[in-house]
């Protein structure tokens, strides 16, 4: 469940911008616990009470249902975003709907023909297979925790407990996840904490307990300092 939030702001952070023409920017849709995650990670910890103030007007948001959330995730495995975003979009165009049944019903060839290898037409199959089966059990999500979904979505061909965390991050915006496999993630740890030195799983465990209970909160926030370093002025 997420709520609307308009006036509320976590403390010492920047307003929400205005448009161009003067008038109030459009209401953020928000998980109803990032106020409070930001709160309690300024408190907690130095890097945090740094980055948050910069990148206060951001938050994780769900977007799509969920079989074409974990569809596009495989299908952008191992290719650049541009490409992935290319193959999405003619395979998205193929069935009538985006659904595990009507996407079951497409020829491999006219997948293969959209730019999927056959091994990602397998690993859609077997997603679509899973969905139209009742096999992953979408409607008991909510309650379910952490561990028990990410076993639930790893028995799927071509889902990782990377991807399986991206999507407890991003579709179900779980509080707590700590995605210790992301490249993006050690990379910040390092450059915010180690000044660059080569850091390791353990290093990354110990920075993240003062991150918890949210450190789906605080990963996102170190992403976003990545992004800040590349962009010459997301």
């Amino acid at each position: 469940m997420k709520i609307i939030v308009k006036e509320d702001r976590v403390d010492s952070l920047p307003d929400e911008p205005a448009s161009a023409a003067g008038a109030q920017a459009p209401a953020v849709v928000v998980p109803p616990y990032w106020f409070d995650a930001c709160r309690h990670l300024v408190k907690k910890d130095r890097v945090m009470k740094r980055l948050i103030p910069q990148f206060g007007n951001s938050c994780i948001q769900s977007r799509g249902d969920a079989f074409s959330t974990l569809a596009r995730s495989i299908v952008g495995q191992q290719i650049s975003v541009k490409a992935a975003q290319t193959v999405w979009h003619r395979f998205a165009a193929l069935p009538a709907e985006m659904t595990p049944a009507h996407v079951l019903r497409l020829k491999v060839d006219d997948m293969r023909g959209a730019g999927l290898s056959a091994r990602k037409v397998e690993y859609l199959v077997d997603l679509s297979i899973h969905f139209d089966a009742g096999q992953v059990h979408v409607q008991d999500w909510q309650a379910m925790d952490d561990e028990t979904i990410i076993a639930e979505l790893v028995a799927i061909r071509g889902i990782g407990r990377w991807t399986a965390e991206m999507f407890l991050m991003f579709y179900l915006t779980r509080p707590n996840v700590l995605p210790l496999d992301d490249v993006g993630l050690i990379k910040g740890i390092s450059h915010n904490y180690f000044s660059g030195e080569s850091v390791s799983r353990s290093d990354a465990r110990e920075v993240a307990a003062a991150w918890a209970p949210y450190c789906s909160v605080a990963t996102w926030y170190i992403w976003r300092s990545l992004d800040a370093k590349a962009a010459p002025a997301a």
